[in-house]
């Protein structure tokens, strides 16, 4: 265990690293003004023109719209209410307790974390024969994609959720399903829906149209269980450039995958674990193994 001055020691460093940052939100209107043109004041706080893009690209708005006087005023608006909170915090010296300084360093690494992530799956965009190669073998997403429109029942999961599932498995109806769950007390709706071929995992998706005529099928969607079944199936190839735009939006969040992946495979191996940190990461290990 680190002593007490070791310990004093880090989180003099904390805060001086905080204060290197909070010196930075701290700077007076004409400093601020040089990245860029200052569009409001909120007491010795400015908001440029940079802020104001980035506020826009954060917030997903087409370039098309950043002129829009309704777009503008929405985003100045919350960034000017930002600024003028941030004015109090500061005045309230929260900048300087623990907590708070903790949490600044936390959202610093999580920025940079997802910069250096971005910065290296945008390096190694697909180029259009890639995109090609990708749309052919996956003809389930594109050229044979498919709209089932499914009858569904739809439960929370939750500690009991395993025993509703196994107790549900060989069920013929969904009537059958929901008298279950009825007699259970579980709370759940009926409702029609719809599932997209390139939504589903292709050995499911199989499993499906073999079945589908007299099965009841079970997928986990977020926090609920859902129960299907399926009423009826439209062709919907999906070509051109929106096949295309699609491609490199899932090709772009498997890269991202893989570059997680990756690093994390390099963290564990770099990590060194201290005292009883050690034997639960051991431990950990191990169960995985």
């Amino acid at each position: 265990m680190k002593s007490l001055p070791m310990r004093v020691g880090r989180l003099a460093v904390i805060v001086g690293c905080c204060g290197i940052m909070l010196a930075a939100c701290g700077k007076k209107s004409g400093e601020q003004a040089s990245t860029g043109q200052v569009v409001a004041h909120v007491g010795d706080q400015v908001v440029t023109t940079q802020e104001l893009e980035n506020e826009f690209r954060g917030a997903n708005i087409p370039a098309d719209k950043r002129k829009d006087p309704e777009f503008i005023k929405r985003v100045l608006s919350e960034l000017v209410v930002r600024k003028y909170l941030l004015k109090q915090a500061l005045a309230a010296k929260l900048d300087r307790e623990p907590g708070v300084l903790l949490d600044l360093l936390r959202a610093r690494e999580q920025v940079l974390e997802s910069a250096f992530l971005n910065r290296n799956v945008t390096s190694k965009a697909p180029g259009q024969a890639d995109v090609d190669k990708y749309i052919a073998n996956n003809p389930l997403k594109f050229a044979d994609r498919k709209l089932l429109s499914v009858e569904q029942i739809g439960f929370p999961l939750g500690s009991t959720s395993q025993s509703v599932i196994d107790a549900n498995k060989d069920a013929k109806s969904l009537d059958e399903v929901d008298q279950k769950l009825t007699a259970a007390g579980i709370p759940h709706s009926r409702q029609m829906g719809a599932l997209n071929s390139g939504d589903i995992p292709a050995d499911f998706y199989n499993s499906i149209e073999a079945k589908k005529a007299d099965e009841v099928f079970f997928v986990r969607a977020g926090p609920n269980g859902v129960f299907f079944k399926v009423k009826g199936e439209e062709a919907r190839p999906l070509e051109g450039e929106a096949a295309a735009n699609l491609a490199r939006q899932l090709m772009r969040a498997d890269a991202l995958k893989a570059e997680v992946g990756m690093a994390t495979y390099s963290a564990n191996l770099e990590a060194k674990y201290e005292g009883e940190y050690a034997k639960i990461m051991q431990q950990a290990d191990g169960k995985k193994n």
